[in-house]
């Protein structure tokens, strides 16, 4: 993992690698941000006009390295676009300096040390900045170049070692805290990211269980795995039925953190396929490459539940991971079969490919029976909504409107870009079944909120609940961009770590 410090050194004294500063567009052209005043002066108050004959814009994210002028003691500058200046010259976005720092901290791969010095008014800057860093020096290299060719420093560059942020102030007590919960909370987005990156043939739902349970070990967390024979005799249908074509039985995995002050209870539950072929109705060709990132919402909670024990939130919270792999074979389950899940519900599968809410409903059911004060599942569950919201925003689903609003505020609050959905009640009798109680699939039109609906119906009554659909978010297969890189990005850690703090606080919204 990088290091992160925060340092009072002066931009222009501090002994490093690289020296990151902002830069943005006014309207005569590029501004230095603050934090940049030494480079300015070292390059003689020309530090924009040199930056705009390099063919700098200022735009967001855009990243120019050039070598230092005397009076620096790092050897390189690097000034990121931070965009339009805004009307006051130090009120940069939060999201707009996370996003900057981690352009910077990708485009420093293979760096040992680099100086942050972006602009910090107060501790939210500093939150922003470290996490932006943290998470933009994120790099999935398990399975590349191997021990060997490391040592002769062959293969892909290490990710940037160390950051020191400068303008912080270590002994205040606000930047302090924001810098140590950057670090817990990122580390444990990456620790997500490569879950989310592993290969399935390595990340089983065993495996991921061993992990869960090694994590809990370590944080003081609570971990009870039931597996297939602790889900047969518990009659988890849902699980059961997704799992039972594969090779790899499937597991259901409780995490429990709790804390002595709690005044509130918040359930998270994981949707955890660690692959997903589409089963007996299987994926078209093109659609398989990635379907190891299918348990993108179970590394989610996971992520989330470390994090809040890390950070001791006064709240209790409890994550289920719902692993399974979806196989196609002679024991999987066919469309047609009807499931008899942990509600006691029936359901006739009439797609294979719509398993994801199947292991949900018994995660759902089984944390209704512990009465949360709220429940919230994360999935990559339908193709539907990214559809309808494109490949970086998440939907948000509840039975509950403030709810709803509420985890709308708490992600644009996080930086995670996400928009309310509504559950249509017409849309419901569309999974009426001849032959069970309820079918696993309804109208295609609106087929994400159809989803959502069908969750619905395994939460326990007076229970509020909310559903976050990360299908678009959850795995970018595009170019890096900001702190995002290419592969598995931890959708909607942020968002539930903010709700848990929320409810640490006694509110729930």
């Amino acid at each position: 993992m990088t290091a992160l410090t925060l340092s009072t050194s002066g931009a222009a004294a501090l002994r490093a690698d690289a020296l990151v500063v902002g830069i943005a567009k006014g309207a005569k052209g590029l501004v230095a941000a603050p934090g940049s005043e030494a480079v300015d002066q070292a390059f003689d108050g020309k530090f924009g006009s040199v930056l705009e004959t390099l063919g700098a814009s200022g735009a967001e994210g855009e990243v120019t390295k050039l070598p230092s002028p005397a009076g620096l003691k790092a050897p390189v500058v690097l000034a990121v676009g931070l965009g339009p200046l805004p009307d006051k010259s130090d009120a940069y976005p939060a999201e707009t300096l996370r996003r900057a720092a981690g352009s910077a901290a990708r485009a420093l791969s293979g760096v040992k040390k680099a100086a942050f010095a972006l602009p910090v008014e107060a501790a939210e800057d500093v939150a922003a900045i470290a996490e932006g860093a943290l998470l933009g020096a994120y790099a999935f290299t398990a399975y590349q170049g191997g021990e060997k060719n490391a040592k002769k420093g062959e293969g892909p560059k290490r990710p940037l070692a160390e950051v020191a942020l400068l303008g912080a102030k270590p002994r205040d007590k606000a930047h302090k805290a924001a810098a140590e919960r950057a670090i817990a909370l990122t580390e444990e987005i990456n620790r997500a990211r490569d879950l989310i990156n592993t290969p399935p043939n390595d990340l089983t739902p065993e495996a991921f269980a061993a992990v869960a349970t090694a994590a809990g070990k370590e944080n003081g967390i609570k971990v009870q795995v039931l597996d297939e024979k602790a889900l047969a005799k518990g009659g988890y249908g849902g699980l059961l039925g997704v799992g039972q074509g594969s090779a790899n039985p499937p597991r259901l995995v409780k995490l429990a953190y709790t804390h002595p002050e709690a005044e509130k209870t918040l359930a998270l539950v994981g949707k955890g396929i660690t692959y997903d072929s589409g089963g007996i109705s299987l994926k078209p060709a093109g659609h398989n490459e990635t379907m190891k990132c299918d348990m993108s919402g179970a590394a989610a909670v996971f992520a989330a539940v470390v994090s809040a024990a890390r950070l001791g939130l006064r709240v209790n919270v409890t994550g289920w991971l719902a692993l399974a792999e979806n196989m196609p074979s002679g024991t999987a389950t066919r469309p047609g079969d009807v499931l008899r899940m942990y509600s006691g519900k029936t359901v006739e599968v009439l797609n294979t490919d719509a398993e994801g809410r199947l292991v949900l409903a018994d995660a759902l059911t089984r944390a209704s029976e512990e009465h949360p004060d709220a429940i919230v599942d994360v999935a990559t569950l339908t193709g539907a909504m990214m559809l309808a919201l494109g490949n970086r925003t998440f939907g948000i689903m509840a039975n509950d409107d403030a709810f709803r609003t509420t985890l709308h505020e708490l992600a644009e609050e996080a930086g995670e870009a996400s928009w309310p959905m509504p559950l249509p009640a017409d849309l419901r009798k569309g999974m009426d079944s001849p032959t069970a109680d309820i079918a696993n699939m309804g109208e295609r039109m609106g087929g994400g909120l159809v989803a959502g609906l069908f969750l619905k119906e395994f939460v326990g009554e007076g229970i509020t609940w909310a559903h976050l659909d990360i299908a678009g978010p959850a795995f970018h297969e595009g170019a890096p961009y900001g702190y995002t890189p290419k592969g598995g990005t931890g959708s909607s850690v942020r968002t539930l770590v903010k709700l848990a703090e929320r409810a640490a606080s006694g509110d729930l919204g």
